[in-house]
């Protein structure tokens, strides 16, 4: 798990988005490389510790969406997200502490004051999140199934 913290310390957060259901967060490495975590398991992102956004937020349309608003990005964890990259894209902060605890919690920090949690809630061997370098190491949890 060192690895992972070594692959995240450092970089730039550069957006949160999905693909499909999957939470994916991007950051940018000090080489320009593109690092990644890929979000299967429930998570959340924290602003001074209030929620801000959160997977569950995928469940959820926005007024006025209509039927295929899950296909259309118009969700409201879409339109969350479009803020926190505005935000993210004018602040350009970097991650100063990873941390991956018991049971495969991963947590990620950066100023000011933004922690991103993701808490894997399956009993087996079902991928709940992965760590990558794009063209490079793939490290998740539970180890072995990446």
């Amino acid at each position: 798990m060192d690895e992972i913290s070594h692959i995240l310390t450092g970089t730039v957060v550069r957006s949160v988005g999905r693909a499909v259901d999957m939470g994916v967060v991007e950051f940018e490495g000090s080489g320009g490389e593109t690092v990644m975590a890929h979000l299967q398991c429930p998570f959340r992102m924290l602003h001074d510790g209030k929620i801000v956004l959160g997977s569950a937020d995928m469940r959820y349309a926005q007024k006025g969406a209509g039927e295929r608003a899950f296909d259309e990005f118009r969700m409201i964890f879409d339109a969350r997200t479009a803020k926190l990259n505005t935000i993210l894209a004018e602040l350009r902060p970097r991650v100063e502490d990873v941390r991956v605890g018991e049971g495969g919690e991963l947590t990620v920090s950066w100023a000011p004051g933004f922690r991103l949690t993701a808490f894997p809630d399956c009993s087996g061997a079902m991928e709940a999140w992965r760590v990558l370098v794009r063209g490079g190491a793939h490290h998740g949890f539970p180890p072995g199934t990446v």
